[in-house]
């Protein structure tokens, strides 16, 4: 099967705990229809990010897959200027580690947000209602559009941060 945009917004929320819901919770946590979730958990498991029998995320993979291919398959670029919600280096996550206020702030358009800023795609069209209903996973998808859009710095700045935000929900 091939990974879809949604996919990555599925398995994040995954990561940061959100499998211990049922799949219709999940959808609505999200913003899509349970069943989208539920094909989306069967390419994630098809694509080895999901255990198959415990649907217990596998980090290093989803690192890698984060780092490595999410840039490539799912490319995006600054567009128009409108309003919306910040992302990348603009979000909470990476404000006070990159860039210099003159740059304008990568957003996802959004009749809600309060930014004007230069418009990035979100990978899945319900990325800004799920990212306001939940402070980690907007983090998490925040620092997957440095890696999108990103140069070198916010990129790398991004990589470490998301290695080191999947870490804590290691099970010991």
């Amino acid at each position: 099967m091939v990974a879809k945009s949604q996919d990555v917004l599925v398995v994040l929320k995954i990561a940061l705990g959100g499998l211990q819901h049922s799949y219709a919770d999940l959808a609505i946590q999200l913003g899509m229809s349970a069943s989208e979730v539920h094909a989306s958990v069967r390419r994630l498991i098809d694509a080895r990010l999901l255990d198959p029998q415990t649907k217990d995320v596998r980090r290093e993979a989803l690192r890698n897959y984060l780092v490595y291919g999410v840039p490539h398959a799912f490319p995006a670029s600054p567009k128009e200027i409108t309003r919306g919600m910040p992302t990348a280096w603009a979000a909470p996550a990476m404000a006070n580690k990159t860039v210099g206020p003159d740059q304008v702030p990568p957003v996802w358009p959004d009749p809600e947000g309060n930014v004007q800023g230069a418009a990035v795609e979100p990978l899945y069209g319900s990325v800004p209602l799920a990212a306001r209903q939940d402070p980690e996973l907007y983090a998490m998808l925040a620092l997957v559009d440095a890696l999108r859009i990103g140069r070198a710095r916010e990129r790398s700045i991004a990589e470490q941060e998301i290695g080191q935000r999947l870490k804590p929900h290691v099970a010991a």
